[in-house]
């Protein structure tokens, strides 16, 4: 059962916070369903279930949000994660995930000095010039310093949290039970897909401790803006040797990055929600807008590999209009056979051609569609609304929230890398029409998305993907022999495994398990009584209060015995009640 697995020690008193959390939040009916309740109650603690009252009033997604807010910092990340969730949540969910902030209080200096030289080689003020020993924002993961290195260059140090990892690998484990419990036992949550999050999530968490793979994403990136201008803008500088760089990445200083802390250069810049001081800084709000979504534009359709998070706090407006992106612990990766199709469908959104847009959707959904003439018939209406509308009021981030609403409807669910997407270009979308009113970013995308599927067709290009699928069908016809013989061998020898996959199989084998326990309980307790009443006719042995010792013991198990079965029973039926949806 899920509980026993739960109840070891290293994990109990998380366990026990996790489940008070839950319960005062007003998800009481939950840690029953799981059976954690019974579970602490056994290691001797006492849950109040009428805590939860004062939650009573709060909507659903409120009260997650506050619970996820309360359960600390793997929490807090996972919620960020269902944000991008945009094709399994609804609008109000997504909002709410949203607030989540990824702000605690700093961690002392002198508490994280000894990882912090341990990580340097060497004390900070033996690394550095200068280092402020209080920190420049502090996060659930990691807080951030300011320092100077001794050549006057001035670097941020992002230190990670002491004792933080232990956490949240016990959180994990305990998310990762959850989810296997919701997908097998709770038929209204697996449409949500639990275990898919929960890898998706462990995954992304998992590389945002490790600070050397949010560095070796950030030079890659900065890699394919190397020489970059604007081929659209007017507004371009003349391109040399000592022109600065119309978008900026932060350079890595390896000598001294590692899993636990970076040293990274320091991004003198307007803050990306402080739009007051764009204004008095004199920068063109149109031509920020208008670089910014061309260069994420760029990252997504040229690249695949794109910023998966560009909200104001990770973006800075530099002198001369120009760019830096900060924070690559998530990003975003699609292959070229999803940027192509990608590029189909801004292109139908664009062009309003439902048929592109349709067939694009039917591959990212193919699996598990009960109504594929519904889903067509409403993409192809959704797209037709908009024949006629210029340009100019085309909106990407409304149109996708009102695509992946359909798909909600028809409870599908895109892959994690094009849920990414989504909310990225809704909140790239967001921050152009902040900076600019009238920002339209269908026409920023449409030159860019003519250009690459005009490159799709050259010759070269076409030379190319005609070698690439030349050559993979003639490593299956070569490797096809090889292949049958080991089939073949495998089925000869008995030893060819044909897997099945009966979602609730275990279920019911622990409620036959637990009946035939009962049965074998209740055969025994008949015994005893048998055997105690024919011990009571006999006389001689020892006495108790004039009766039969033995007798009277017998008895006595009997009772408790029965009090027993019948409680198990009660327990047995209450269980399955409240598994019902």
């Amino acid at each position: 059962m899920l509980w026993q697995a739960l109840m070891a020690a290293r994990d109990l008193g998380r366990l026990h916070e996790i489940a008070s959390i839950l319960i005062r939040h007003g998800f009481g009916n939950m840690v029953r369903r799981m059976g954690l309740a019974s579970a602490l109650e056994r290691a001797g603690r006492v849950l109040h279930w009428h805590a939860a009252e004062e939650m009573a009033h709060l909507e659903p997604h409120a009260r997650v949000r506050r619970a996820l807010e309360e359960l600390g910092p793997t929490f807090v990340k996972l919620g960020q994660i269902l944000a991008t969730r945009v094709d399994l949540f609804a609008p109000e969910w997504i909002v709410e995930f949203s607030k989540l902030e990824d702000s605690v209080p700093a961690v002392p200096y002198p508490a994280i000095l000894q990882q912090l030289t341990e990580d340097l080689g060497a004390p900070p003020e033996e690394i550095f010039a200068w280092f402020d020993p209080q920190p420049l924002a502090a996060a659930s993961i990691a807080q951030v310093h300011r320092a100077r290195l001794k050549d006057g260059s001035e670097v941020v140090v992002k230190v990670r949290r002491p004792g933080i990892l232990p956490i949240i690998e016990s959180d994990l484990r305990w998310l990762s039970r959850l989810a296997e419990w919701a997908e097998t036992e709770s038929p209204e949550l697996h449409y949500f897909r639990p275990q898919e999050v929960v890898r998706q999530f462990s995954q992304s968490l998992r590389h945002e401790l490790d600070f050397t793979a949010e560095c070796r994403n950030a030079e890659r990136i900065a890699a394919n803006f190397v020489g970059y201008s604007d081929p659209n803008s007017p507004h371009n500088p003349p391109v040399g040797d000592t022109t600065p760089a119309l978008i900026v990445i932060p350079r890595v200083y390896w000598q001294w990055t590692g899993e636990r802390v970076c040293v990274q250069e320091y991004i003198d810049g307007i803050p990306g929600r402080d739009l007051g001081a764009v204004d008095l800084a004199g920068l063109d709000r149109k031509i920020l807008a208008h670089r910014g979504a061309r260069a994420v534009m760029k990252m997504v359709i040229e690249d695949g590999l794109f910023h998966a998070d560009p909200h104001p706090g990770n973006v800075f407006y530099l002198p001369g209009n120009r760019i830096a992106f900060i924070d690559f612990g998530m990003v975003g990766r699609l292959t070229q056979e999803r940027r192509d199709q990608l590029v189909q469908l801004l292109l139908g959104l664009v062009q309003h051609d439902p048929t592109r847009v349709v067939d694009v959707l039917l591959d990212w959904t193919s699996d598990g569609i009960a109504d594929e003439s519904g889903l067509i018939l409403a993409i192809q209406t959704f797209v037709e609304q908009y024949q006629g509308v210029p340009l100019k009021q085309l909106r990407f981030g409304t149109m996708f929230s009102e695509i992946v609403a359909n798909l909600r409807e028809h409870r599908l669910v895109l892959p994690p890398d094009l849920a990414l997407l989504v909310k990225a270009f809704i909140t790239l979308e967001g921050m152009g029409c902040e900076l600019e009113p009238d920002f339209d970013m269908a026409s920023e995308a449409l030159p860019l998305l003519r250009d690459e599927m005009a490159a799709r067709y050259t010759p070269s290009a076409l030379v190319k993907r005609g070698w690439q699928a030349t050559s993979e069908m003639i490593g299956i016809i070569a490797d096809l022999p090889h292949d049958l013989s080991r089939l073949l061998r495998a089925a000869r020898r008995g030893k060819l495994d044909v897997h099945i996959n009966v979602t609730h199989l275990k279920h019911v084998g622990d409620q036959l398990d637990g009946a035939v326990n009962r049965l074998a309980g209740g055969l025994i307790i008949a015994a005893l009584i048998v055997g105690s009443s024919i011990v009571m006719t006999i006389a001689g042995g020892p006495t108790l209060l004039g009766l039969p010792f033995f007798g009277v013991l017998g008895s006595f198990c009997a009772t408790i015995g029965g009090i027993w079965l019948v409680r198990s029973i009660r327990r047995s039926n209450q269980a399955d009640r409240e598994s019902k949806p």
